[in-house]
């Protein structure tokens, strides 16, 4: 459902969705400018309007980036789909291959998926996962991306010593976080 809401004396549209597996409010400001809010099931529409008015400062903030800034977004056809994905497997390959020489992992698999929600992912098998969108990615944000999925096959946490591995490799690990982090 379509709503409109003031922030700090803008109008503001956006989706309420309610979801009967949801405990939580959730908030997605999306990289089209669009507002997604999903509630669970029995909560109000007030509790969901106080909840956007609290976090009026953030949802601006992202709204205003989003609107400055290019971000890769893509809905294409399978066949660009698969273009766009040999291109990220190519280019997770040789950054993996290049700061992999430094760490000296062992890693069993790489894929390039279709993933809504996430940039990548690690598990403890050794599998590193990477968006097709990573081929999209400027080059400094690519590596940064690549560097931290690799560094969790040694830390497979968000720890102090997590982050003294990306650190060794990417120094401004910080930028470049909060960068792809505007982009979702």
């Amino acid at each position: 459902m379509l709503k409109t809401i003031s922030l700090n004396n803008q109008n503001v549209n956006y989706h309420l969705k309610t979801s009967p597996r949801s405990r939580n409010l959730r908030l997605t400001v999306c990289c089209d400018a669009s507002v997604v809010v999903s509630k669970p099931q029995g909560f109000s529409d007030k509790l969901v309007e106080r909840f956007l008015q609290l976090k009026a400062g953030w949802i601006l903030t992202k709204l205003d980036y989003f609107k400055t800034h290019v971000v890769p977004q893509v809905k294409t056809d399978p066949k660009e789909y698969r273009q766009y994905k040999k291109a990220a497997l190519h280019l997770a390959r040789e950054f993996l291959t290049e700061y992999n020489r430094f760490y000296n992992f062992t890693i069993n698999s790489i894929k390039i998926k279709n993933q809504k929600t996430r940039w990548g992912s690690c598990s403890r098998q050794g599998n590193l996962n990477f968006s097709y969108r990573l081929a999209l990615l400027p080059d400094d944000l690519a590596r940064y991306l690549v560097v931290h999925e690799l560094c969790h096959l040694g830390e497979m946490n968000h720890s102090s010593r997590f982050w003294a591995l990306v650190a060794q490799t990417i120094p401004d690990y910080v930028v470049k976080r909060k960068q792809l982090r505007l982009i979702k």
